[in-house]
């Protein structure tokens, strides 16, 4: 009795903000197919190969670091040498003498002293008396470097604010100041790249 008309079919094809059919072009791709480009291999298939290859690079970063580290070579620098502001403290401490340079080589004499000390036990007061004056010659020369590093650190800081008068002093400055200070000249790094008395200029 009643007629129903079967309903069309959906079309293949959606139409445009115009009103005329618009085709995709490619089948919709599924979603393991989606996945499957954007997931990567988290492990490589030859883990031997890929472990020289990371190796490798280790060992090229390394030489890199080590060669500027002798050449002052900006590019290579480990993160805490890099930047001007680094290089003129390094540049204007390794031209001038220190006190506070023969602190290390110090330490190091009145530790073989101590050392040697304990091995003797013909006059132990006149050991005594050797240890108590070494100890306080010690502590009257490091205190004297501390005092050192606050005046240097002083002077230097003026003269980095009017070399470099729109850069920030990186933070940890004074301690990168004071422990190169401390270090006796060859031993340093990165390696002096300037003669004593060879000061940086302040002005530009």
């Amino acid at each position: 009795m009643f007629n129903r008309k079967k309903s069309e079919p959906a079309s293949a094809v959606e139409p445009d903000a115009g009103g005329s059919p618009q085709k995709k072009g490619r089948p919709t791709p599924s979603r393991r197919q989606a996945e499957s480009r954007h997931n990567q291999p988290l492990v490589p298939a030859d883990r031997k190969e890929a472990k020289r290859k990371s190796k490798e690079l280790r060992d090229a970063a390394y030489r890199r670091q080590q060669v500027a580290l002798e050449t002052g070579d900006e590019r290579y620098l480990p993160v805490r040498d890099k930047g001007r502001v680094r290089r003129f403290t390094r540049d204007w401490l390794d031209a001038r003498w220190s006190l506070s340079e023969f602190v290390v080589p110090a330490m190091l004499v009145f530790l073989a002293v101590m050392l040697a000390a304990s091995f003797l036990r013909t006059d132990t007061e006149l050991v005594a008396r050797v240890i108590f004056v070494l100890t306080a010659a010690f502590y009257v020369l490091l205190l004297a470097s501390i005092v050192e590093g606050v005046v240097v650190w002083q002077r230097l800081r003026r003269r980095i604010a009017q070399r470099y008068p729109d850069d920030t002093i990186p933070r940890g400055t004074w301690f990168y100041c004071y422990s190169r200070m401390v270090m006796a000249r060859r031993w340093r790094t990165p390696k002096p790249q300037v003669a004593r008395g060879e000061f940086p200029a302040v002005s530009r």
